[in-house]
């Protein structure tokens, strides 16, 4: 998409960090060079952007920036708005509140969006918790899929972890989710319990932060692990038949 002026506009994709580290730690020198310049951005949650703007030190006051809130439905007078300023020729970055956008958040709306109208989309490195979480679990990362969040209640919970467990099997893939940081321990009993004695478990919790712990091990040697060390820790689940 070009302005009257003819310069073209591009949708920068910029990760987040996925905690309270250094920026210069787990971003390379061009993610932080692209973000600390651009003035529109398009980002999940405000203050989570004002907080990752501002260790990056932008230069601009961060008051001066725009940040339009995508919300989790995709609305389309976020990306309208964000076309309409890519159209004036400005370039506009997406930003979730933690990793990369468009994985696990509403940003893919946006990037669709992008594409249909001929912006140029550039996705820019940074830390992805699925990613570093499957690349050291030792597990399938040939065939692999995400699930998001689990059922909350425990009877449905516990079924849609068998079925997972069979799907691991029968497609020899590694099966990834998450939970809401205060009910980790109950996910990793349930881990625990419902599956077979064999299948391999793996928590990885506070990616890319000085906390990091990264933990690998069979249903059953879970079992008696009462998994308090993980609760309000960030965290990737992982299992594999």
């Amino acid at each position: 998409m070009q302005s009257d002026a003819g310069k073209r506009a591009t949708l920068y994709l910029v990760p987040n960090l996925l905690g309270a580290v250094a920026p210069a730690e787990v971003l390379p020198t061009r993610t932080i060079e692209v973000a600390r310049r651009l003035e529109h951005w398009v980002v999940e949650t405000p203050k989570a952007a004002r907080a990752f703007l501002k260790s990056l030190e932008v230069p601009r006051p961060i008051a001066e920036l725009e940040l339009a809130a995508l919300a989790a439905d995709g609305d389309p007078r976020a990306v309208q708005h964000a076309l309409a300023t890519l159209r004036n020729g400005h370039d506009v970055g997406m930003l979730s509140d933690a990793g990369c956008p468009g994985i696990a958040d509403p940003g893919a709306t946006l990037v669709a969006a992008a594409h249909a109208h001929q912006v140029r989309v550039v996705p820019l490195v940074g830390p992805s918790a699925i990613l570093l979480a499957l690349m050291a679990s030792g597990m399938n990362g040939q065939q692999f899929c995400f699930h998001g969040y689990l059922p909350v209640k425990p009877a449905a919970r516990d079924a849609t972890l068998r079925a997972l467990e069979q799907q691991s099997r029968a497609q020899r893939r590694t099966e990834l989710f998450i939970e809401t940081p205060y009910r980790n321990a109950a996910l990793l009993q349930a881990l625990a319990q419902s599956l077979a004695p064999g299948t391999r478990v793996c928590v990885a919790a506070d990616l890319t932060l000085a906390t990091e712990t990264i933990d690998c091990r069979t249903a059953a040697a879970w079992r008696g692990d009462d998994g308090r060390r993980f609760e309000r820790r960030p965290a990737i689940f992982l299992l594999q038949a």
